[in-house]
């Protein structure tokens, strides 16, 4: 039997409710610490102010802000009231954004000060920090309020994808489905952990851990976006124990070599790593900064939650590269082609935190296969021991010379090389192979490859075919709004690069 039933209510109120919920780094007035009673009242002053008549249950709340303690309190209040809630991205263009909120419907949207003129003028407006007829405190009804009871497969939220390579996507999904996934992630002990979340709570891998740490009643610390000096500071000042990120914002934190040096970090416990490829170099540098810390090479996606992988159930050492063995409570597969128990293959998998389905959007096909499971686009590689390996995207792949090259697996084996740090490869178009590769490099400090020993290293560890044609060594990798490394932002430096003769 579930142990919570409506997604925006998972604070248990028979547990201690003067403990710190959230410690709030963004705002106005930052820092501000909210207990998790003064939590609970705002998440039921919102549900009760959203409860009032003009909003029917259903009908969709938009939310366009940084991380900060309203944040939450809306998107609980707005699932408590039987509405959804919809984060939405506020690093994209303004045209995107007001792309989201019409695409859902959405009624109302709560906002903060700096995006209050991202938000469509047509549409009643809450702003966290303003004053007057517009303000979260005016909007605010305190009291108590009973959620509501959602029924099977109800909707509780909306993700949209980035939209990087297309129009962004709503992704459906029930109170039911993370209720499962907080449920699935609950432990004995999580309570004392002071989780620091840096990543945008418009993307799973913070919403997921802030969910998780209300149901195990810890204490969030929220940044209002990730800063590589203000997440090492919050730190030590917060004595935080878990940390979770994409690879590039930990890559970003390692290079504040002085800073780290300076800095206790020896309160960090579990650092927990998703959405993006994590490279055997990168695991080493965490290793050498953080040494105490366990390290957790993970795998989630938007449209079926953030619980795939686990334990070896032998209790054998998960290899550093590998994002696990299938979790007890996942169906999963590899498929190629017609083989669907393939060694490597597409994954595709089945459990209770799948999506409903896309929003209002008939022109694209549903990923599911008639027997009822989510096909990711991710392709992996399982070893003997039942291990998986994240290999690629089937829509970065490409194909050089008849021979399919993922990126992410040329940029782990440039990562092995002893003076390189990070690695981003993407493909240029070519007469006779049709496409080739091309690699952006960020050096290890103090240290200064040139670009044939980077072609030199790649010949000796890969296929001819994987090596970087051009090599580019940078200071920084732009990222998507995402913190993920920015393909297409890439490409066109690639192509203006070959442009400039460089």
């Amino acid at each position: 039997m579930a142990r919570f039933t409506n997604l925006g209510d998972l604070i248990e109120h028979d547990r201690d409710p003067g403990k710190v919920a959230v410690v709030d780094l963004g705002g106005e007035d930052a820092p501000r610490e909210f207990t998790y009673l003064e939590l609970d009242g705002m998440a039921s002053g919102v549900a009760r102010s959203l409860a009032k008549p003009g909003l029917a249950r259903g009908d969709r709340i938009a939310i366009l802000a940084a991380n900060r303690a309203e944040y939450l309190a809306a998107y609980f209040g707005a699932m408590r009231a039987g509405l959804v809630a919809v984060p939405v991205n506020f690093k994209f263009p303004r045209q995107i954004i007001h792309f989201i909120v019409q695409d859902a419907g959405a009624k109302l949207i709560f906002c903060d000060l700096p995006r209050r003129a991202d938000c469509p003028p047509d549409l009643p407006v809450v702003c966290f920090g303003d004053e007057g007829a517009e303000s979260f405190d005016a909007f605010f009804d305190p009291g108590a309020f009973d959620p509501i009871v959602p029924e099977p497969r109800e909707p509780a939220m909306f993700l949209y994808t980035s939209g990087s390579t297309g129009t962004p996507k709503g992704v459906v999904l029930s109170h039911q489905s993370h209720i499962w996934v907080a449920e699935t992630r609950l432990a004995p002990g999580l309570d004392r952990h002071r989780y620091l979340i840096a990543a945008p709570l418009y993307h799973m891998n913070a919403l997921a851990l802030s969910l998780l740490a209300c149901a195990a009643h810890a204490t969030n610390v929220l940044l209002p976006q990730f800063t590589a000096r203000a997440y090492i500071e919050a730190i030590e000042r917060y004595r935080t124990t878990w940390l979770t990120a994409v690879p590039p914002m930990i890559a970003m934190m390692l290079r504040e070599q002085d800073l780290l040096a300076s800095t206790d970090l020896s309160s960090v416990e579990f650092i927990r790593m998703g959405s993006a490829p994590v490279s055997a170099s990168l695991m080493e540098a965490i290793h050498r900064a953080l040494p105490q810390a366990a390290v957790t090479n993970a795998y989630g996606t938007t449209e079926a939650g953030p619980v795939v992988f686990g334990p070896h159930p032998k209790g054998l050492p998960q290899p550093e590269t590998s994002v696990g063995y299938p979790h007890p409570k996942v169906v999963l597969r590899l498929v190629d082609g017609d083989n669907r128990n393939a060694a490597q293959g597409v994954l595709e998998m089945k459990c209770p935190a799948m999506m409903n389905g896309y929003y209002n959007r008939p022109d694209v096909e549903p990923p599911f296969t008639a027997d009822g499971f989510y096909v990711t686009g991710d392709v992996f590689r399982r070893d003997q021991d039942g291990f998986h390996y994240f290999v690629g995207r089937t829509d970065d792949m490409f194909v050089s010379g008849g021979e399919n090259i993922y990126p992410a697996e040329v940029e782990r084996m440039l990562e092995r090389h002893p003076d390189i740090a990070q690695a981003a490869v993407v493909p240029i178009d070519d007469d006779i192979k049709g496409q080739k590769p091309v690699a952006f490099v960020i050096p290890k400090p103090g240290h200064t490859p040139s670009e044939d020993e980077v072609k030199t290293f790649a010949l000796a560890n890969a296929p001819a075919y994987q090596h970087p044609r051009f090599v580019w060594f940078v200071e920084e990798l732009p990222l998507a709004s995402t913190n993920k490394v920015d393909r297409v932002a890439l490409h066109r430096q690639a192509e203006e690069r070959l442009a400039k003769g460089e």
